[in-house]
């Protein structure tokens, strides 16, 4: 397989969840136009941008590794598959860390969704230089 259609389809991917995480991002309710009627939206805002943040840097990665891959291996395309479902689980992670304010458990699973993606990141990494030169 050409790397360029991994490429793709990791990019289609990416952008899907960081606007799933900006569409979580919702207008204040209560009627106010002035910036403080913004203030209870901040732990939605910095989660966002957290999150916004991460996924950029696994992007950004992404493509360097995969400037340096001249073809796709099945094990490639499974260990690319495993690192964008973690990367999916993002936006999940983020709506309820900032839902529940940063309480223990949600903040929790967000670790652990992150932690889990640089373990497929490493895992995707290491299969593609198995395959380099």
């Amino acid at each position: 397989m050409k790397k360029s259609r991994l490429e793709a389809f990791s990019d289609g991917v990416i952008a899907i969840i960081i606007t799933i995480m900006v569409l979580e991002l919702k207008l204040p309710e209560h009627g106010m136009d002035d910036l403080s009627s913004l203030l209870p939206m901040a732990p939605f805002f910095l989660s966002y941008v957290l999150s916004f943040i991460n996924v950029g840097i696994y992007w950004n990665n992404h493509h360097h590794m995969m400037y340096l891959v001249s073809s796709i291996t099945g094990g490639a395309l499974w260990a690319n598959l495993h690192l964008l479902f973690w990367l999916s689980l993002i936006p999940f992670g983020t709506e309820w860390m900032a839902d529940k304010h940063f309480s223990t458990w949600p903040v929790a699973v967000y670790g652990t969704i992150l932690f889990m993606c640089g373990v497929a990141y490493t895992l995707l990494a290491r299969i593609l230089a198995s395959h380099c030169g």
